[in-house]
C-alpha cells in the first residue's frame, strides 16, 4: 500500500515531532511517499530552495497523490499546501484521514471538516496519545 502523509511544511513545523510519529506508524501499513514531510532537517522555506524549483515539487507530489492508496494528513497547523492537497485528494475521489488535534485552540476550517463524506474522507479530533490507537483503527477498517 502506497501512503501520502500531509503536514505544514511552510505553514509552520511546530509539529514536526508529531509528524515523525505518524509516519513512524503510518510505515507499519505500507511505503510512505512523504516520509520528508516529518524531517526536522526541513525548515518552513520549504523544498523551494531545490534547484528544480516549485514547479518540479507540485508536480512530483501530484503525482504521489495519484499513485497513493490513501492519504493521512494532519490538519492542526493551517497550511495552504495541505489544504491544496486534500482539494486535490477530495477531486481524486482517494481514501483520506484528516486528523485534528482541538486542545491546539484552533478551529479547523470548515472547508475541510465540511469534506466529511463517509468512508471516503475523514475527519477525526484526537489527543496525542490517541494517535497511535486512531490510524490502527483506521487502517484496520480501510477498505480499498
Amino acid at each position: 500500500m502506497k501512503v501520502y502523509f500531509c503536514g505544514s511544511i511552510c505553514g509552520g513545523r511546530d509539529d514536526v515531532l508529531l509528524y515523525g510519529r505518524i509516519v513512524e506508524k503510518l510505515k507499519n501499513f505500507g511505503t510512505v511517499l512523504t516520509e520528508h514531510v516529518s524531517s526536522s532537517a526541513l525548515s518552513d522555506k520549504g523544498e523551494g530552495a531545490l534547484a528544480a524549483g516549485p514547479k518540479f515539487i507540485h508536480d512530483r507530489d501530484v503525482d504521489w497523490l495519484r499513485q497513493s492508496d490513501v492519504v493521512v494528513a494532519e490538519v492542526t497547523q493551517p497550511s495552504l499546501g495541505v489544504g491544496y492537497e486534500l482539494g486535490r485528494v477530495v477531486d481524486m475521489k482517494k481514501k483520506a484521514l484528516c486528523l485534528f488535534r482541538p486542545s491546539s485552540g484552533r478551529v479547523l476550517s470548515a472547508m475541510i471538516r465540511g469534506a466529511q463524506d463517509g468512508d471516503l474522507f475523514v475527519v477525526r479530533d484526537y489527543a496525542e496519545d490517541e494517535l497511535e490507537t486512531l490510524l490502527d483503527e483506521f487502517f484496520a477498517n480501510l477498505k480499498l
